[in-house]
């Protein structure tokens, strides 16, 4: 009978101790997880972080590029000598990879701007539009017609302004489209009189 009890009391004790040590390699087994788990955690954060400057690196530069450079900016504005224009004449420069007519009206061109009638206009603007008080003997333009793209030619057409040989587009001594395909006027850049030798085209 005390064998019996002794042998249950051991059998018992051997219960408990392999109780304790599947909890002991339980314990292992999860610490072991919770560490993996930390470990995947940090090596993921730090692909993000490594991406994302990578990513900044890669598009610092290109965001620079479409900043426009010191040459681009340089011409964003000129200065245009218009002493030695004649009246009648015409002078023609590059502002922004465009044309520029800078053109000396004469009297007769003046008033023969000035007396149109709107309503006779595809595209409305009076003369004193397109010119500065004062200074009505200068028109300045944009030398690009408005249909596609051509370059007029100045003192042609039925109009005496400028004819465009790409499909007869005709303007005015205004520069106002009066006939042919092209749509709108010829267009004026914005322009200052810095004194009455110099204009500053931008």
């Amino acid at each position: 009978m005390a064998d019996n009890n002794f042998k249950q009391q051991n059998n018992l004790g051997q219960d408990n101790l392999g109780q304790n040590q599947i909890s002991s390699e339980e314990n292992k087994n999860i610490t072991q997880e919770v560490k993996d788990e930390a470990r995947r955690k940090l090596l993921k954060n730090t692909a993000y972080a490594t991406a994302g400057i990578g990513l900044a690196c890669a598009i610092l530069p290109f965001i620079d590029s479409m900043n426009p450079s010191k040459d681009v900016q340089a011409l964003a504005s000129i200065d245009v000598d218009i002493s030695n224009i004649k009246v009648g004449e015409e002078k023609k420069v590059m502002w922004r990879g465009k044309p520029i007519f800078v053109k000396r009206r004469t009297p007769q061109e003046i008033s023969d701007a000035q007396k149109v009638e709107l309503a006779e206009l595809k595209d409305p603007q009076a003369d004193s539009d397109r010119v500065k008080k004062g200074k009505e003997e200068w028109l300045i333009t944009i030398g690009i017609c408005t249909h596609l793209g051509c370059v007029p030619i100045g003192g042609q057409g039925d109009y005496k302004g400028w004819f465009c040989p790409c499909h007869g587009s005709q303007y005015d001594t205004s520069a106002r489209i009066r006939k042919g395909p092209a749509p709108k006027n010829l267009e004026i850049p914005p322009y200052e009189f810095i004194n009455d030798k110099t204009i500053k085209i931008g």
